[in-house]
């Protein structure tokens, strides 16, 4: 979503918290979640507690409920745009591979293969530091390869992760090689 909005939402900044949700609280992605389902909470940052879960009443001087005076139209199109944006971005843009896999053990190279996604145009190979929360490093590979072989890139120091991208340019998510972090999961037999 972040590089959706730096794409088509100048100056409008998304930031991932690495939290299921607010302390004490529960959203609407939580059951999507439970039911193996990838999902994400969108919210503004600097809640207006007084505002949240109140009875509308003004004590000691203090309004409290959630009134339509509240409302900051601006913000809420362009997190309506953003996720308009990203739903259309995930259904434009191909499945992502399965089975992506990983090899390099003892070597100063990591060899990443996938099973091709259809109607992939291109892939891209993506890595990051074991200790990074966000993808930092990138290779395009073309649509007839399933596999790359990554020199100088030890598999040991790396997460690794392949996306397959339309024709149009849309990208899938980022599908992690191995089971921890899957956005899909390879049938079984």
């Amino acid at each position: 979503m972040d590089a959706i909005a730096d794409a088509h939402l100048p100056g409008f900044d998304v930031a991932m918290i690495y939290r299921r949700d607010r302390f004490g609280r529960g959203g609407d992605q939580v059951p999507m979640v439970e039911a193996g389902f990838p999902a994400v909470r969108v919210t503004e940052a600097a809640e207006n507690y007084t505002r949240q879960h109140q009875d509308i009443r003004t004590q000691n001087g203090i309004v409290y409920g959630d009134t339509i005076d509240g409302v900051d139209f601006r913000y809420l199109s362009r997190v309506t745009q953003l996720n308009a944006l990203t739903m259309a971005s995930l259904a434009s843009a191909p499945r992502p591979p399965l089975e992506v896999k990983v090899e390099g053990a003892v070597s100063a190279d990591t060899k990443v293969s996938w099973t091709p996604s259809k109607d992939a145009e291109s892939y891209v190979v993506w890595w990051r530091d074991t200790t990074s929360p966000t993808w930092q490093y990138s290779q395009s590979v073309a649509s007839s390869d399933a596999s790359v072989v990554l020199k100088g890139v030890v598999i040991d120091d790396w997460f690794f992760g392949v996306q397959a991208v339309s024709s149009d340019g849309y990208a899938s998510p980022i599908q992690f090689a191995g089971l921890v972090g899957a956005f899909l999961q390879a049938p079984t037999q």
